[in-house]
């Protein structure tokens, strides 16, 4: 029953480690958003003073 315990233990490490491969590579082929200037302007305007 250990070698079963084991084994079951190391396929799911497996399979969390080649899923965060699979999620990195395909996060690699999205573009980024581009930055311009006016991103953060709103936050500027509304200076709050604690």
């Amino acid at each position: 029953m250990n070698i079963w315990l084991a084994l079951i233990i190391i396929l799911i490490v497996l399979g969390v480690i080649i899923g965060n491969i699979l999620l990195l590579k395909q996060s690699a082929k999205q573009p980024l958003p581009k930055v311009s200037n006016d991103n953060n302007a709103h936050y500027d305007e509304k200076d709050d003073k604690w």
